[in-house]
């Protein structure tokens, strides 16, 4: 390894300092730019002028300007198919699985983490069957307080007022991520006796399942809200059938894609 005289490197600082560039003051000075640039930067530290890491500011930290509108969808994704995962040094990470069946969906999901959290990198993990949009971030926890211990069913889900406040600005927003998560658009069909012969016809419904009764009721709530009928199939199922309430759904929702 070439060992460069002191002489040589002050020589080199103050050309640097004086706007020459790295290139021009390595063949001036016949020094490895990789050496010059070294030197640069070990100048900089000294003097304070390294510029650091900017952390990506948070909304509820920082008072950040956040999408609403793309919160909501997400809210919606996290409660139905989403967890968050401590790593290190406060580092935590968002995974929202999404089948690759529906890449339409996939690909809104990607949009709205990076609308929400837009100085993070999303990044994308297959698994059989699935990918994981997922994005590391100090402050997930802040911006899903719902973020705990265990399986959301088998603890308390309950959104914090500034939550419930975008909600009700954006609930279409709300439904359609708890449908693309835990949700789905069905044909279904009946028979029925008309003028002495048995037809068969077919309508279209809604179906949305969680384990959650903390989450099927947010989401009956948020239906009573924009007008939606709805009934309890049983203790985890919500039917949407009623024609109206249907084409409300298709307006706003529409099937996975």
């Amino acid at each position: 390894m070439i060992q460069h005289g002191t002489d040589v490197r002050h020589r080199a600082i103050a050309l640097l300092r004086s706007g020459v560039r790295n290139a021009d003051v390595a063949r001036q000075l016949n020094v490895p730019v990789g050496t010059i640039g070294k030197w640069l930067h070990l100048d900089r530290a000294r003097r304070g002028e390294c510029p650091r890491r900017q952390h990506p500011k948070c909304p509820r930290c920082d008072g950040r300007p956040l999408d609403t509108a793309a919160y909501a969808y997400l809210l919606g994704l996290y409660l139905g198919d989403g967890c968050i995962s401590e790593l290190r040094r406060g580092v935590h990470v968002l995974r929202i699985a999404c089948a690759d069946a529906w890449p339409g969906l996939i690909d809104a999901c990607e949009e709205a983490v990076r609308s929400v959290s837009p100085g993070n990198t999303v990044f994308r993990v297959q698994r059989q069957g699935c990918q994981y949009v997922t994005c590391y971030s100090k402050h997930w926890p802040c911006m899903f307080p719902q973020h705990g211990p265990g399986k959301k069913h088998e603890r308390t889900i309950a959104l914090e007022p500034w939550q419930q406040a975008i909600v009700d600005e954006h609930p279409w927003e709300f439904i359609r991520g708890l449908i693309h998560s835990d949700g789905c658009r069905i044909t279904n069909w009946a028979t029925r006796v008309v003028a002495g012969e048995r037809k068969r016809y077919e309508y279209p419904r809604y179906f949305f399942t969680n384990l959650s009764g903390d989450i099927i009721r947010l989401f009956t709530d948020t239906l009573d809200h924009v007008g939606v009928e709805w009934k309890q199939a049983n203790s985890r199922n919500i039917s949407i059938a009623r024609k109206a309430s249907v084409a409300l759904l298709d307006t706003h929702v529409g099937p996975k894609h």
